[in-house]
This record gives C-alpha cells, sequence and structure tokens, in this order.
C-alpha cells in the first residue's frame, strides 16, 4: 500500500514548551467524551478484526473513554484499559458500571505499559498510541506484555485532509507564538514499511489496511465551534493563542478550512482516511 509520507500533525508529540520539550496532551482537558463518539466506528472495525474470544486477556492501550474496552469485554474477553488521563479513566469505569461490565482501568502510558510480561493476547489502541513520543519504547512494551503468539492491532490517522490540516495550522500557530519551529515530524504511524521497520525488532509481522470515517454536523461553523470549545488539543493552544492576540485570526482560518474542505452541500462533512494495524509474531 502506498500511502502519503509523514507530515507533523502537531498532535502527537504534545504540545512544544518554551524549551522545545514536547509535553503530553492533557486529554482530561474539555469534553473530549464529544469526539470520542465521533470514531466509535473505527473501535468497532478494529475491535472486529481482533476478533475476542471468552477466556483471551485484551488490553485497550490509550482507551480513553473505553470504546474499545467495552466492545472486546462484551464479547467475553478478559479486559484491561490504560490511558494517562485520570478523568476520562473515571469516565470509562462509569460506562463500564452502567454495561456491567468487568473491565480494569488503569492509568499509564504506552511507553509503560503497567501490566506484567507475556500478560495479554491482543493489544487494541483506537488512535491511542499514536501520541506516544517515543516508538520504540511503545514497541518494546508491547512485544513485552504480549504473549509469545501475541497480536497488535491500532488505528492510526493518514496525513492528509481537513483534519490533518487544522491540526498542522494549530501546531504552526502555537509554535510562532513561542518562536519555535513545529517540531521534528512524528514516528509515521500509517507507514507500512516505517512499521514492519519498527515492529520487527520485536518479531512482529505487520499487515495494514485503509479505512475512512466522516466527521459531521450541521454546519462548518458549527463543527469548528465545537472542537474549539471542547477538544483537549484547542483548548490547550487556546491558552498561548489568547494572550497573544492570535486566536481570532486562527478561529477564522480554521472555518475557511473547513468551509473550503466540506463534502455536504446541505450540512457539514469531511472524510479522513486511517488505516488498521495488525501486527503478529
Amino acid at each position: 500500500m502506498v500511502l502519503p509520507p509523514v507530515v507533523d500533525l502537531g498532535w502527537q508529540q504534545g504540545t512544544s514548551g518554551d524549551d522545545g520539550y514536547r509535553a503530553p496532551i492533557d486529554w482530561g482537558l474539555g469534553q473530549y467524551e464529544r469526539i470520542a463518539e465521533e470514531i466509535v466506528p473505527a473501535a468497532l472495525r478494529v475491535v472486529d478484526l481482533a476478533s475476542p474470544q471468552p477466556g483471551q486477556r485484551f488490553l485497550d492501550l490509550g482507551c480513553g473513554t473505553g470504546n474499545a474496552a467495552l466492545l472486546v469485554a462484551a464479547a467475553g474477553a478478559t479486559t484491561t484499559g490504560v490511558d494517562p488521563s485520570r478523568r476520562l479513566l473515571e469516565v470509562a469505569r462509569a460506562r463500564a458500571a452502567e454495561a456491567g461490565r468487568p473491565i480494569d482501568f488503569l492509568e499509564g502510558e504506552a511507553a509503560a505499559i503497567p501490566v506484567p510480561d507475556s500478560s495479554m493476547d491482543a493489544i487494541v489502541s483506537v488512535f491511542g498510541l499514536i501520541f506516544a513520543a517515543d516508538a520504540d519504547a511503545v514497541a518494546t512494551e508491547a512485544g513485552r506484555v504480549l504473549a509469545d503468539d501475541g497480536r497488535l492491532l491500532f488505528s492510526a490517522w493518514v496525513p492528509v485532509g481537513a483534519i490533518a490540516a487544522q491540526a498542522r495550522l494549530r501546531a504552526d500557530a502555537v509554535a510562532s507564538v513561542r518562536g519555535l519551529p513545529s517540531g521534528a515530524p512524528p514516528f509515521a504511524w500509517h507507514d507500512e514499511a516505517a512499521l514492519a521497520a519498527l515492529l520487527a525488532r520485536q518479531g512482529f509481522t505487520v499487515t495494514v489496511q485503509e479505512d475512512e470515517i466522516g466527521f459531521t454536523a450541521a454546519s462548518a461553523d458549527e463543527y469548528v465551534r465545537d472542537q474549539l470549545a471542547h477538544h483537549p488539543m484547542w483548548l490547550e493552544a487556546r491558552a498561548v493563542l489568547v494572550p497573544a492576540g492570535r486566536w481570532d485570526a486562527v478561529m477564522h482560518e480554521m472555518g475557511h478550512l473547513f468551509a473550503d474542505a466540506n463534502e455536504d452541500s446541505v450540512a457539514f462533512r469531511v472524510t479522513s482516511r486511517y488505516v488498521i494495524v495488525t501486527a503478529s509474531r
């Protein structure tokens, strides 16, 4: 599969500090729950491919509000969810309790997974592990926690289209205010050749298939307002851009970006491509 080269989406390594260090994104900001609802179709696809069975041990890495974990648990697998955001873990626990699903949710990072060696039959991650800054550490941890015949399945955005463009807009605006470059491109989690090289060191072979997901709203303006008001990465950016007097200009540019990209003549829709990666050994 030939896919576009990676671009710096700005979201995958956090927000640059004044010293150039990219701090982790605080996913507990805003209302990520609203965004999580939009990516449920991808969670369904990833979990369907993973095909969890009763008695198997599954880990949802970067579980957020628990979309994939709930689907895995519903299939009867023993399920653990790991995420760095305490607030989102509380949302996930509440959802699991309401659904009657016995899921163990743990606070932790993809580069330091808080479970024992060889304790999982499969790892799933729906746009989760791709936000880790250290791809080598993620691969090493996946190799450590999976059983000898374990599998890793995750989704990753293909960095083209309006969603990628607005992330680049955000990253460039923040970097400009801070007098810094936007930063080195993140690891190409969508690229089959890059993934094969990364995961081969842990004994995995990789297959990649492409899919797409649509983001919709009543209008482009409504979609932009919702993102700016609730998305954690835009809230972090706002804290930098408002004091610098740049927020209104960035909002205006984002509005034009999505109006131009709108695929729906009466409402709003943009389509984003993504891949589902299966790594087996």
